[in-house]
């Protein structure tokens, strides 16, 4: 996927048909964060500042190519933290006017804090947010920051865009061994965000940590049991489309 700016359409557990875009495409995984189950491994360029990965000419260029495309959404990912690009918002506007499709984007919400940064994501159709620890020190384990930000910045800032946003905003709860006994906390936070759909997840791709196994995360969903929307990984995801051999994953973990 390195230096594609888009890619797929993929099938994912979320959203269905999406079409990626990747606003950074760069060739190693640039991000605020250094999560310790992130996919792309550990964060090789660390960068809190928002610059231009690629210009909208470019974009522009690479959408003529799949115009007409089959998909559910086209979908702002890719090689790290898409708000990290100062020009989201205007590639949002090229996006939904070159393919017609509802956009999403997939944020890891540090960049939440700064008023053009809501303001950019308020123009998507979707925004899935992520807010993997209920304390501070959690989230110093699990995102591990580059910059100085903190979890009570991060989850003001969501209130703030909660009230702001007119579109449908996903909370994503990532869940591994570390915060996996943090489940009432966690929708305790998740209450005070009020979001359309609470997505409880856990890392099915190769990484730094095991993933929860399928009856670790059905132990997790009840405490979200009063929100309308609560979809799980493992209930969206049909055995064979799982991306690796989790029953093979989940043997080799070791045991705490």
């Amino acid at each position: 996927m390195a230096n594609s700016v888009i890619y797929g359409p993929v099938s994912s557990w979320r959203l269905g048909r999406s079409l990626g875009i990747d606003l950074l495409s760069t060739r190693v995984n640039t991000c605020s964060f250094d999560c310790v189950y992130c996919q792309l491994g550990k964060t090789a360029h660390p960068e809190m500042e928002r610059k231009e990965f690629v210009s909208l000419d470019r974009l522009a260029r690479e959408l003529k190519k799949v115009e007409g495309v089959a998909a559910d959404y086209a979908t702002f990912s890719g090689m790290g933290e898409p708000s990290l690009a100062s020009n989201l918002g205007e590639a949002i506007g090229l996006v939904k006017s070159a393919l017609k499709l509802p956009v999403a984007v997939l944020t890891n919400s540090s960049l939440m804090p700064r008023e053009e940064v809501r303001r950019e994501l308020a123009l998507a159709d979707m925004i899935v947010a992520k807010v993997d620890a209920p304390n501070e020190e959690l989230f110093g384990e699990i995102n591990r920051p580059i910059g100085s930000q903190t979890l009570a910045e991060i989850l003001k800032a969501l209130q703030l865009f909660r009230e702001e946003y007119r579109g449908k905003l996903a909370l994503q709860m990532m869940f591994i061994e570390a915060n996996r006994g943090c489940a009432a906390d966690m929708a305790k936070i998740a209450e005070q965000l009020f979001p359309d759909e609470v997505q409880i997840n856990t890392p099915l791709r190769p990484c730094g940590v095991s993933p929860l196994s399928p009856e670790e995360v059905a132990a997790i969903e009840p405490e979200f049991s009063h929100f309308q929307n609560v979809f799980t990984v493992y209930g969206a995801l049909k055995p064979e489309v799982m991306p690796f051999d989790l029953a093979e994953t989940l043997r080799r973990r070791p045991k705490l």
